[in-house]
């Protein structure tokens, strides 16, 4: 998490101070557009309107589970040390079925015991992609033998590496929550 006496480095954009190809961008979003994310990318609404498509895809039209798709995001967000991006998807996971242990255990070296199969391999290779931005032959040739379909395993890859990509940002930029969201190794806010 940023330090909470630091500004950002980009503040989120306020509407009063915002063109209207800024304001455009954000129309699409309805109330999500209030999330400092949207209001930092929205700075540069020519990337921000290029980007929203892609990461909405990934997170809303997946072809993954959502419990796969959580386990990567919240495993990503650990390993990058992204607390906003965090915070924002333990409410996400539990919704895609996480347990709260489940979810704190995205947040230390995966273990093979207490994860099946699937859980396991997903963990594994989010952390070989974001480790070493390669996910090994073992795991692949696990996820294959599981049942995944190459589409499935491009759409993983990418999944990591993005979230990977926003947790530098978020983490350079300073963006803050909007209000008090659990941090990394947490499911709720630590007073």
């Amino acid at each position: 998490m940023s330090d909470p006496h630091t500004p950002p480095k980009i503040a989120p954009l306020a509407d009063a101070d915002a063109t209207e190809a800024q304001l455009a961008a954000l129309e699409p979003l309805g109330p999500m557009a209030a999330l400092h994310i949207f209001r930092t990318l929205a700075v540069h609404p020519k990337l921000f309107r290029s980007w929203l498509p892609f990461g909405g895809r990934l997170l809303q039209g997946s072809t993954l589970t959502p419990r796969a798709r959580e386990l990567a995001i919240l495993r990503t967000a650990a390993l990058c040390g992204s607390d906003y991006e965090w915070g924002q998807h333990v409410g996400i996971g539990r919704d895609a079925g996480l347990s709260d242990d489940e979810i704190l255990a995205c947040a230390v070296p995966t273990e093979p015991g207490g994860w099946d199969a699937v859980d396991l391999a997903v963990l594994t290779a989010t952390e070989e992609l974001v480790d070493g931005h390669r996910m090994s032959d073992a795991t692949w040739d696990a996820l294959t033998r599981l049942g995944w379909t190459d589409q499935q395993l491009i759409e993983l890859t990418m999944l990591a590496g993005h979230y990977a990509m926003l947790a530098g940002m978020l983490r350079s930029v300073g963006v803050e929550p909007e209000g008090p969201l659990p941090a990394i190794g947490h499911v709720r806010v630590e007073p």
